[in-house]
């Protein structure tokens, strides 16, 4: 029921930490300890004890100093039948997270926490980098949701434990396990877009603590110029995939899981044809991607109190663009490794380990763009129960990079539960390795961008306060948060045709703030949320700061939803989307404020399911109010101002979901 062109702002009604980068499925355990803990904080028998296998140190999710937005079984459910081919609505469920489109020739979108921009956000699979270090724009539209158990958003730096790529964020996608019952899925969709999406999902036991599974999916899309000025307005593809799975758990507690996936997918966008751009002539945009990845996670007890993670994974991409008459053939290669030892004595719990990580890219058109990336790096992390109530953590990485040496990347937490109160703090620090593929250049490709030359590394500093109270149906959080980027990368105009990448002087700044308010009793989910976020950055046309674009300061959302299992639901949701500051648009330079509107009814006839979903009732669209084509093109070589709007306009889903088996 959500637009992927604005921030959605429902905050899931769960949290979860992510200790250690490891592949997590957070479950419902039973345990005495922990349960009386929770009733001696909250008087509460109804809260459920979740604990968080990943973490490696096992701890409760209400214990852990840092908060992480969880989007669980069936709230992945209801978002997929809104939109099964991508995971873009999905992750936009979630309070500060805004899924922008960066490329409206192709429909490329990133996502952005809290304000800082989408390179910063990185995207994993089980704990895995099966995207890559830096995901690309259109990894976010090409991953089906089909089997997801949760979904995991970690807000802030998050570099200590994960990475450069996460400076300003993680967000980690959590497959079903295979287990000891056979299990399937269908779920056929349609559009009246005129796209069409079948996956299918199989899980089944192979022998005594050994499962396998397969998704698969096919995806189409036809070009759509609603507008009518010969410009693809919803661009073309065609897209299969398939990934099987394979998990084994011994009885001593070791477990290995392996996954390996496959994707090829073409899009075509640009000028339909015989159509022209304002300069008279032609304007193809494609895109040729395949993908083939692996992973692997396992661990295994090394005594009562300790044990031995290992994590590995290997990523290429192979890409074939057109941008008009210009091809670039190019390779992305991502590899990683990684292994850690966990334990805890008493009211202390750690984890350390070792990890290498290696980014490449290669072009066979501009070979000048080459780069290599090698980062060996050694990561730790401290937590502490100082008092029944007050939880310290304390994690650090050390990076040696090949290209921009020795990085320290450390960020504190604290938890304090007094009664029905949450509160958290974080402070986080970290680094970004600047590669040429800023937003502007993903949608533009490469043909008018000098050489980098000398790039300092981009750092930053964040820091959040979470206060939570939850009592009863009664759900209520706000956050405060900012971050500080030094050595921010931008594209500079040096010609009417050409741009180059430099570091920018001075401090970009995000300041922001959300509040979540919620009611869920009997089957029923009321649900208001509100986001405010300030950020600047230094003006590069004179001194003092600028708003940064496409940041809109005010957002908010309303959404209500009746669901009953075996039954079906139905949902309503308002949001709405405040002016952003736009840059380079011949047309206005500021967008207007937007309400979206949607509604959801799906109905559950024992195994067999049927959905219909509405998207923008108010047939809000961009190219309703100014042109989305340039005069002429931008000197990175873009025809198109930036969209700050959805560009479908309203359209309605339907389909079925058949299952087999499970529970």
């Amino acid at each position: 029921m959500t637009s992927c062109y604005r921030p959605l702002l429902l905050a899931s009604a769960s949290t979860l930490f992510f200790a250690a980068p490891a592949a997590a499925q957070a479950v419902a355990q039973d345990n005495h300890d922990e349960a009386a803990h929770s009733d001696d904080h909250h008087d509460d028998e109804a809260e459920e004890a979740i604990i968080v296998q990943g973490t490696r140190n096992r701890r409760r999710v209400q214990d852990e100093p840092i908060r992480v937005e969880v989007i669980a079984g069936e709230e992945i459910e209801e978002k997929a039948i809104m939109r099964p081919g991508n995971i873009a609505m999905l992750v936009s469920e979630t309070g500060g997270v805004r899924v922008q489109v960066t490329s409206p020739a192709l429909g490329a979108a990133n996502v952005r926490i809290q304000g800082l921009e989408g390179r910063y956000t990185q995207l994993l699979a089980d704990g895995l980098p099966l995207y890559g270090g830096q995901s690309a724009s259109l990894g976010l539209l090409q991953i089906p949701p089909t089997d997801l158990s949760q979904v995991e958003v970690i807000k802030g730096a998050a570099f200590a434990l994960y990475g450069s790529s996460a400076l300003g964020g993680v967000i980690n996608l959590i497959s079903r396990r295979p287990d000891d019952r056979f299990a399937a899925e269908i779920l056929m969709n349609t559009t009246t877009r005129n796209g069409q999406d079948i996956t299918g999902y199989l899980s089944t036991p192979l022998a005594s603590g050994l499962g396998v599974s397969l998704t698969a999916g096919a995806h189409r899309q036809s070009g759509q110029d609603i507008d009518g000025d010969g410009w693809y307005d919803i661009p073309a593809y065609d897209r299969l995939s398939a990934r099987p799975r394979f998990q084994w758990d011994g009885e001593d507690g070791s477990s290995v899981y392996l996954t390996l996936g496959m994707m090829t997918e073409e899009r075509i966008g640009g000028t339909l044809p015989g159509r022209l751009v304002p300069g008279g002539s032609p304007f193809q945009q494609t895109q040729d991607t395949d993908r083939l990845d692996a992973g692997l996670v396992a661990e295994t007890p090394l005594g009562s109190t300790t044990t031995l993670h290992l994590r590995a994974s290997a990523m290429r991409q192979d890409h074939l663009h057109r941008f008009g008459t210009t091809i670039e053939d190019d390779r992305h290669e991502n590899l990683f490794t990684e292994a850690s030892v966990s334990g805890g004595i008493g009211s202390t719990s750690w984890v350390g380990g070792v990890a290498f990580q290696s980014d490449r890219f290669r072009s066979k058109t501009f070979s000048a763009f080459d780069y290599n990336y090698d980062v060996p790096g050694i990561f730790g992390q401290l937590e502490h129960e100082a008092t029944r109530d007050l939880t310290l953590a304390a994690s650090a990485r050390v990076d040696f990079h090949d290209e921009f040496g020795t990085q320290f990347s450390p960020r504190l937490s604290a938890l304090y539960r007094p009664g029905f109160w949450t509160i958290r703090g974080s402070l986080g620090g970290g680094f970004f390795a600047p590669t040429p593929f800023v937003d502007e250049i993903e949608a533009a490709g490469l043909s008018r961008l000098e050489p980098l030359g000398d790039l300092a590394a981009e750092k930053a500093r964040t820091a959040s306060l979470d206060i939570g109270y939850a009592r009863g149906p009664f759900e209520a959080n706000v956050t405060l948060f900012g971050a500080n980027i030094e050595n921010a990368t931008r594209l500079v105009e040096i010609a009417p045709d050409r741009v180059r990448l430099a570091n920018i002087n001075g401090t970009s700044r995000v300041r922001g703030s959300e509040l979540l308010l919620r009611f869920k009793q009997n089957g029923y989910t009321l649900t208001g949320s509100y986001v405010f976020v300030d950020s600047s950055e230094p003006d590069p046309t004179g001194p003092g700061h600028r708003t940064t674009p496409l940041t809109p300061r005010h957002t908010a959302g309303l959404v209500g939803m009746w669901e009953e299992h075996g039954k079906g639901r139905i949902g309503l949701e308002a949001y709405y989307t405040g002016k952003q500051k736009l840059e380079d648009n011949p047309y206005r330079q500021n967008s207007r404020a937007y309400v979206h509107l949607g509604i959801l009814g799906e109905i559950v006839l024992g195994g067999i399911s049927l959905f219909v979903n509405a998207e923008n009732l108010l047939n809000i669209r961009q190219t309703r109010y100014d042109p989305l084509l340039l005069p002429q093109r931008a000197a990175s070589g873009q025809w198109t101002v930036d969209a700050w709007a959805p560009l479908d306009g309203f359209t309605l889903n339907g389909g079925v979901r058949i299952r087999f088996g499970g529970d």
